[in-house]
């Protein structure tokens, strides 16, 4: 309980956490800041880091000159590549031995089949959106490898991607970041970053999820049919 109630203190107070290591350490924050985007987006057993709102609050130390904008920028975005990169390998490379390739009891080659054409066709607009959406971003890369989505046309969206998440956010901090009124509502801020993102996702699984048993329903599939046959 100790552990959640310090990361949710760390989340949601995230400005004073990294204000405080600057002052003590110095340069070496950028050697933190590397570090935690890469684990967020490289090890799908770590999504609940505080990815954007970490951003923003770099963004807002860069305004007032306790951080190198430039620096941020292209440290944390080698990060954000690096990281989706090394996830999408383990994607790629272990999940299908953890699940075998035949289809059993844990897999399906059909719905494996699927998930790869689904990605080659819609994959690169996923990984983009997933890099504003907290928990996503860290599976995103992950199921794009297992389910073999090309690593060029991974790597381009990665690219991309990373470069509007991290360039954008640090930015949107460094203009706005250190207004009186979002100085003073924050944690709000950072709760709405975590929420609306992911209320968006998860309407957007559950709309999927209608979707695909819609077409699978035989009562529709009959209807279909027999509008087909008039």
């Amino acid at each position: 309980m100790e552990i959640i109630s310090f990361l949710i203190d760390f989340i949601l107070h995230v400005d004073r956490y990294l204000e405080a290591f600057v002052q003590a350490n110095g340069t070496w924050v950028y050697a933190l800041l590397f570090l935690i985007i890469f684990v967020e987006t490289g090890l799908v057993v770590m999504p609940f880091l505080p990815g954007d709102s970490l951003l923003f609050v770099v963004g807002a130390m860069c305004g007032v000159g306790l951080m190198d904008y430039s620096l941020s920028v292209s440290l944390l975005f080698i990060a954000a590549v690096a990281g989706n990169q090394t996830n999408y390998t383990i994607g790629r490379y272990f999940g299908p031995k953890v699940f075998g390739w035949e289809d059993s009891k844990f897999f399906n080659r059909r719905a494996f089949d699927q998930a790869h054409a689904f990605y080659e066709r819609y994959g690169g607009v996923t990984l983009v959106a997933a890099r504003f959406m907290p928990f996503v971003r860290t599976f995103a890369p992950f199921v794009a490898g297992v389910a073999q989505m090309t690593h060029r046309k991974f790597t381009f969206y990665d690219i991309t991607g990373g470069a509007l998440w991290v360039g954008g956010i640090i930015t949107v901090g460094y203009f706005f970041g250190n207004f009186p009124w979002v100085k003073a509502n924050l944690d709000k801020i950072i709760w709405a970053m975590i929420f609306i993102p992911g209320a968006l996702a998860l309407y957007g699984s559950w709309k999927a999820s209608r979707s695909a048993q819609d077409k699978t329903d035989p009562k529709n599939a009959d209807e279909a049919r027999g509008g087909d046959a008039r």
